[in-house]
């Protein structure tokens, strides 16, 4: 694999845990701002929405811009949106901190798009797995350092932390990336046509349906662990760990089975696990042992389908590659939106310990959506697979 994927990677991991820390650090931050844990969960909302609108957009307006300068300007962004969110004093400049942060993951799908264009297509899955390995590491790094600064030093130094590895990411891509890197731009002049093509919507509706019963749950991720199984900080940033290792597991065994196995059974199989985990965890309650396992099967599963789901994508089109990662990047963090939106809704009448049941039937609908495309259904075309 190339080097440069190797440094997207370690960006994707800043991103991610910029993304995602707040899940773990719910509770100190509600109380420095004075509010309840639900409300100051719809931050991720705010992130989501912010990331689904406007990174397809500045994918757009930076796709005639050298990609160094395009990668540089996302950082630039996203450093920006975590000092506004660590300095934040109510629930609205955190907002605010947020939707700049939203702009900024723009990094990601262009990340995707350089991955896929400086590899031949038998190597697609790796290299993609290789740069989302950095998303997956956020978990393992991330989240549970966030976690363990924000309650041993105050909650804003995740934030900085994140703002200052941002600026550190765009010296290094300074210095590393080729100033005349060519990689595919995105346009909306291919949209309608792909937009077309009911083997897109499927496609994506596949992403969102994944995240939606993802973070149901990981939005909320340390108020159910708890309430699952009562532990000390230390304890849950251990177990925030273990979950991260998981994922960090899933995003390497998606990338090896998109390639050996192809496409649609990776995908079958990771969403038949996933649903099922989420039907058994909250029968782990006051078991902690279980619960971790099961959290263990759950991140090997739920955080390897990016790999496959974006090959999928980049063989429909493979000229509309970068436009097609923006969709599944929106798709991803629609999904992520509705996801923290249930999950807050219900969290009072399920209660935390049972959130996970709220993904069990939209699994199911993921499943529904691979069998749309099926090459044995009649009279429909297979998505082809790389």
């Amino acid at each position: 694999m190339p080097r440069l994927l190797y440094l997207l990677a370690l960006c994707n991991l800043v991103i991610g845990t910029g993304a995602f820390v707040l899940s773990g650090i719910l509770q100190p931050l509600s109380d420095a701002l004075g509010s309840s844990v639900a409300s100051t969960g719809q931050a991720m909302t705010v992130y989501a929405l912010a990331t689904a609108v406007l990174a397809p957009l500045a994918l757009v307006l930076t796709g005639r811009w050298p990609r160094r300068r395009a990668l540089c300007f996302g950082l630039v962004v996203f450093a920006l949106g975590n000092a506004l969110c660590a300095m934040s004093t109510s629930l609205g400049w955190l907002f605010a901190g947020r939707v700049l942060m939203g702009m900024g993951a723009v990094f990601t799908p262009l990340a995707a798009g350089i991955a896929v264009a400086v590899v031949e297509p038998a190597k697609r899955g790796r290299a993609l797995s290789l740069v989302f390995l950095g998303m997956s590491m956020s978990y393992v790094i991330g989240v549970p350092l966030g976690a363990w600064l924000a309650f041993r030093y105050g909650w804003q130094w995740p934030f900085v932390l994140v703002a200052g590895l941002s600026l550190l990411g765009v010296a290094a891509l300074m210095v590393v990336l080729p100033k005349n890197l060519s990689a595919p731009g995105a346009s909306f002049a291919g949209l309608p046509a792909l937009l077309r093509q009911g083997a897109v919507w499927w496609t994506l509706s596949l992403t969102l349906l994944y995240f939606m019963a993802i973070f149901t749950v990981f939005s909320y991720i340390g108020p159910v662990l708890q309430t699952l199984s009562p532990m000390s900080h230390e304890r849950m940033s251990v177990t925030l760990v273990i979950f991260g290792l998981a994922g960090v597991a899933g995003t390497l065994i998606g990338g090896w089975a998109n390639d050996r196995f192809g496409t649609r059974r990776t995908l079958t199989v990771q969403m038949a696990v996933l649903g099922s985990m989420m039907a058994v965890v909250p029968f782990t309650q006051g078991q902690h042992t279980l619960m971790v396992a099961a959290f263990v099967i759950w991140g090997i599963a739920g955080f390897g389908m990016m790999t496959p789901q974006q090959s999928r994508l980049a063989a429909l089109a493979p000229a509309q590659a970068p436009l097609l990662f923006s969709l599944n990047t929106s798709m991803l963090y629609f999904g992520t939106a509705l996801g923290a939106l249930a999950g807050g809704a219900f969290s009072a009448p399920l209660g935390m310990a049972r959130l996970a049941w709220l993904g069990v039937p939209l699994a199911a609908l993921g499943l529904f959506t691979l069998w749309m495309t099926s090459p044995k259904r009649a009279g429909k075309a297979p998505i082809p697979t790389p």
